[in-house]
């Protein structure tokens, strides 16, 4: 796990297992920035497995159950439980849901902008978030990669759980999400003015 901070650009590497072993093959990068007044970008450089396959889905379309193919994720929290989930397939597909508490779906298949591109065996991904899907004070960030098929089906973690703490790998596990200053890319994330339409509960 590597993280670095440039100004308003945060940029994070998985390195590990969802149990804290290494993956055996080269990091995945994740890079945060603002790009303009509505939209958070978020642009993935990752290994292309192609295990499993195409999920069949339209690209730049929302497809339920992303996770059941090979994708990468990132996962913002509130510290009142309520959460981003944002799924990406290397072949455009994506998957957007709010969580208000664990488990807790309030809403999915929200729209936004993702294109991908398959390079031999690395994929790119580019995604403009916009900014009211982010929760009030968004504190906490963890961020996950699947890939694999049956008993080679391989879970991956930027905060992974300690080694032989978890039998089975779950990615809402609220409390291994580590800090993120997402301030210093959405100030108006934490203003008491903040408003987000999709969050009105």
């Amino acid at each position: 796990m590597w993280i670095e901070e440039h100004g308003s650009k945060l940029l994070y590497t998985i390195t590990k297992t969802w149990d804290n072993r290494d993956t055996g093959h080269a990091p995945i990068h994740l890079t945060l920035q603002r790009t303009d007044v509505h939209h958070v970008q978020l642009t993935i450089s990752a290994p292309y497995f192609n295990d499993p396959p195409n999920p069949g889905g339209t690209p730049g379309k929302p497809f339920q159950q992303l996770w059941d193919y090979e994708v990468v994720e990132a996962f913002f929290l509130s510290d009142d439980g309520k959460y981003l989930e944002l799924e990406f397939c290397p072949h455009g597909q994506h998957l957007v849901l709010l969580l208000n508490g664990r488990r807790n779906m309030w809403k999915d298949k929200l729209p936004l902008k993702f294109s991908s591109s398959i390079h031999g065996d690395v994929w790119s991904g580019e995604a403009d978030i916009p900014v009211e899907y982010f929760p009030p004070k968004v504190s906490k960030f963890n961020a996950y990669a699947i890939h694999g098929s049956d008993t080679s089906r391989q879970y991956e973690a930027l905060y992974p759980v300690p080694t032989g703490q978890h039998q089975e790998p779950d990615f809402h596990r609220l409390e291994y999400f580590q800090k993120i200053d997402f301030q210093s890319i959405v100030n108006e994330n934490w203003s008491a003015d903040y408003t987000s339409s999709p969050w009105e509960i």
